[in-house]
């Protein structure tokens, strides 16, 4: 069980609370309402509303619920589409107060530091915001400054959130989420630390190495706080802005490409995922040669016998071996499943390995529904309904959220490649041993705090 964060205040976290609690009270009550009493309510309208509420607010609670809206019924799906839909807008910290945390973070002499620091934010993150900076040298960087008493408002929000869950999960959920839920408490803890952010920077920098077309900022380590991120700022364009220009085909195929190698060559060579998916975190280069991969600050380091399970999974499909799917299940940590849950897993599956196993061009999925993948995990939710519901173990859903997300990904761009051909450059010389040693040393190398590495649930 993680423990709450020592810097969170009691005040802070009430302040924080009054502020949600009428949202996430509405949920518990509208969901309590429908399911004992028959009261039937406007679960769309509601999620407007809650949408309204949540999304003035600065990010965690944000954050959360972009995640769980990839979790399969975590919450109604009402909520789950709405919330979805948040983007980071809280208001910008006003100079006297940038000033004011800069200091604190590196001395009263801060401003000595660099030849010049942009006042107004360039950009909003989830937890802070992004000021653009020259150093002495003349090196263009962005300093990422955390917003005020940030671990009260997360755990405030943690405590929120584990209300709706678990009055959604007594009333009508098929899925047991507090693996879950403990889960996002130990990234979100962890994001508020940009310490450790710089070091998976680092991380990311070393596993990409010799990826000409996916660019990783590095962090200027005398520059680097608990609160303050410095790092080389990278030109770029949100690839949202390109894409409405509608470039060529073989544009976006490159884009797909990258895409797929900045998120799966981590994976599946050195056994860790970036767990934050959305748009906003990559951009196009100036050249649109490749792509910038940014947002360090949520990752997952799992155990090569993990890695194991996945590749095991895909053969489990390619081969429609339920043996082998059977196994593949217990590695991830799903626990005496029936034959019919597992039949019921494999449909969720069969949606994920699909485009892998065939060997040829093709989109990402044939449907141009952007709903589809929900849909699936709505008949998914169905048949486990039917067989008795099951346990989601933590490992599974930032694995599964960065599949959905890049899905979704991968359809805006409209791309037709041979996903198989990427899928196994990627895995054709996998061993556990070799996985383990190459993520022992690039871990080292980047010093990344060895708490981050978890071993699987037994």
């Amino acid at each position: 069980m993680s423990e709450r964060n020592p810097d969170s205040t009691l005040f802070g976290e009430l302040r924080r609370m009054a502020r949600t609690s009428g949202a996430v009270g509405g949920i518990a009550a509208r969901v309590a309402g429908e399911r004992i009493f028959g009261v039937k309510t406007d679960k769309a309208a509601h999620a407007e509303d809650l949408k309204a509420i949540l999304g003035g607010l600065k990010g965690p609670l944000m954050k959360v619920a972009q995640f769980l809206s990839t979790v399969p019924d975590a919450l109604p799906d009402e909520y789950a589409e709405e919330l979805a839909t948040l983007q980071a807008n809280a208001p910008p910290m006003g100079w006297p107060f940038v000033r004011r945390r800069m200091g604190s973070e590196l001395g009263p002499a801060w401003e000595s530091r660099f030849r010049t620091f942009g006042r107004e934010a360039a950009a909003a993150a989830s937890l802070g915001q992004v000021h653009r900076a020259t150093l002495p040298d003349g090196r263009e960087v962005a300093c990422k400054l955390q917003y005020p008493d940030m671990p009260s408002v997360v755990e405030a929000d943690l405590r929120q959130l584990k209300l709706a869950m678990s009055v959604y999960r007594r009333m009508d959920s098929a899925l047991d989420n507090g693996e879950v839920y403990q889960e996002m408490c130990d990234r979100l803890r962890e994001e508020l630390d940009y310490l450790r952010e710089a070091a998976q920077m680092r991380l990311y920098g070393l596993m990409m190495r010799g990826a000409s077309d996916v660019t990783i900022p590095a962090p200027v380590e005398e520059l680097c706080t608990r609160r303050l991120l410095t790092m080389n700022w990278l030109e770029g364009r949100a690839i949202v802005k390109r894409l409405e220009e509608d470039p060529p085909l073989e544009e976006r195929n490159a884009y797909a490409k990258s895409l797929f190698r900045a998120w799966y060559k981590p994976f599946y060579q050195y056994g860790v995922i970036h767990g934050d998916p959305h748009l906003g975190n990559y951009q196009v280069r100036p050249d649109r040669a490749g792509i910038n991969l940014l947002d360090f600050g949520t990752i997952r380091v799992f155990p090569p016998s993990f890695v194991g399970g996945v590749i095991l999974l895909y053969e489990a499909v390619r081969d429609n071996d339920q043996e082998k799917a059977a196994e593949a299940y217990r590695i991830w940590g799903f626990r005496n499943l029936s034959k019919e849950t597992m039949e019921v897993l494999s449909l969720w599956a069969t949606f994920l390995y699909e485009p892998l196993v065939q060997d040829k061009v093709r989109p990402i999925q044939y449907s141009d529904d952007v709903g589809y993948g929900r849909k699936i995990a709505q008949k998914v939710h169905e048949g486990l309904k039917r067989t008795g519901g099951v346990k989601i173990p933590r490992e599974f859903p930032l694995m599964d959220r960065a599949a959905i997300g890049l899905g979704s990904v991968f359809l805006r761009l409209r791309a037709d490649i041979n996903w198989h051909r990427a899928f196994m450059e990627l895995v054709e010389e996998h061993t556990e041993t070799s996985l383990a040693e190459r993520q022992a040393a690039a871990l080292a190398e980047a010093r990344v705090p060895a708490a981050v590495v978890r071993p699987l649930a037994p």
